[in-house]
C-alpha cells in the first residue's frame, strides 16, 4: 500500500471510529475564518450574487438596511457598530446613508475588502473596520447608538461567550441605544440527522480535487445542530476536519439572555416582519433597547 492509500485508509477508518453523538465547539468548533487562503474563498462567496449562502443579494440587503435603519431608529451622525461583518456590506451601506461605523470581523480577506469597498464608496473616513476576534475587542464604553449582529452569528458561540458578548455590546451603547440580532427560529432548524458527500475541484473547500463529506446532528438536549465535515484532498489524501457547531435559542430564552445581559426592552419580529427575503421563515430578529 503507498503512503497516499495508507493515509486515505487512516481518515476513512477514524470517520468509521467517530464517537457518536458529536462533541460540540472541538477545536473551537467554526470554520477557519482568518487562515488567509481560506478567508479569500469564502471572500468569493460573499460577493456572489447568484446565492445567499454567505452574504444575502443587494436586492435582499436593501430591504434589510431600510428596515433596520426605522428599527434601530438611527440618525446621520449616529455611531454604528457592526459585528462579525464581513466585507463590510451591511457597515458601508449605513455609512452612505450618513453613519460613523465600527465594523468587527477576523477574516483578513474579508476585512481587506471591507476597507477598499468603503474607499470605492467614498465613505472611507466614516468606517473603521477591525481584523479581531469579536470575542477579545474592546469598544469604549457608552459610544454607539446601534449594534448589528446579523445572519445568525451570535449562535456559533457557546452560551457564555454569546452571553458575555450581548454584555459587551450593552455597555458599549448609549442609554437607548439598540441592537439588532438575526437568530435562526430553532422551531424551524432541521433536526433530523444527515449525511452527505459530492466531489469538486474548486470553491470554498479548495481548487484542487477534493471529497467533501459531511455529517449534520441534532444534539436535542443541548439544542445544538452540529455539522462535521471532512474534506480530503484527492491527490495527496490530505484531510482537514471542521467541526461546525450552532447554538440555537428558544424566543423566551434569547428574551431573558438579553436581559440579563443590560437591555431594558426587547421587540421579537418572525420572519423579518415579513420582508420579502428567499429565507425569511427561517429566522427571528430581536431588536434590544439598552
Amino acid at each position: 500500500m503507498s503512503d497516499e492509500q495508507e493515509r486515505f485508509s487512516d481518515i476513512l477508518w477514524r470517520l468509521y471510529q467517530r464517537a457518536a453523538p458529536p462533541e460540540p465547539w472541538v477545536d473551537g468548533g467554526n470554520l477557519p475564518w482568518n487562515e488567509p487562503a481560506f478567508a479569500q474563498r469564502m471572500l468569493k462567496e460573499h460577493l456572489d450574487q447568484s446565492h445567499g449562502a454567505a452574504s444575502r443579494v443587494s436586492a435582499e440587503r436593501e430591504l434589510q438596511i431600510n428596515w433596520l435603519w426605522e428599527k434601530l431608529g438611527v440618525a446621520v451622525g449616529h455611531q454604528m457598530l457592526d459585528m462579525t461583518c464581513g466585507p463590510g456590506l451591511y457597515a458601508v451601506e449605513f455609512a452612505r446613508q450618513g453613519c460613523q461605523v465600527t465594523g468587527v470581523d477576523f477574516s483578513p480577506a474579508a476585512i481587506a475588502y471591507a476597507r477598499e469597498y468603503a474607499g470605492r464608496q467614498g465613505v472611507a473616513a466614516s468606517c473603521f473596520f477591525l481584523e479581531q476576534d469579536v470575542r477579545t475587542v474592546t469598544f469604549p464604553p457608552t459610544s454607539y447608538d446601534a449594534a448589528l449582529f446579523l445572519y445568525g452569528q451570535l449562535a456559533v458561540f457557546r452560551r457564555d461567550e454569546a452571553l458575555a458578548l450581548l454584555k459587551k455590546i450593552a455597555v458599549a451603547l448609549k442609554p437607548g441605544g439598540r441592537l439588532v440580532i438575526e437568530l435562526l427560529d430553532q422551531e424551524r432548524v432541521d433536526k433530523n440527522h444527515s449525511s452527505w458527500w459530492f466531489t469538486d475541484d474548486k470553491g470554498l473547500w479548495g481548487d484542487r480535487p477534493f471529497l467533501h463529506l459531511g455529517e449534520r446532528t441534532w444534539l436535542g438536549e443541548e439544542k445544538i445542530s452540529v455539522e462535521e465535515f471532512t474534506i480530503i484532498d484527492l491527490e495527496t489524501a490530505a484531510a482537514t476536519e471542521i467541526n461546525l457547531s450552532d447554538q440555537t435559542y428558544a424566543v423566551p430564552e434569547m428574551d431573558q439572555m438579553l436581559r440579563d445581559a443590560g437591555f431594558s426592552a426587547v421587540d421579537v419580529y418572525k420572519q423579518w416582519g415579513d420582508l420579502s427575503l428567499y429565507d425569511a421563515e427561517e429566522w427571528i430578529v430581536y431588536v434590544a433597547q439598552k
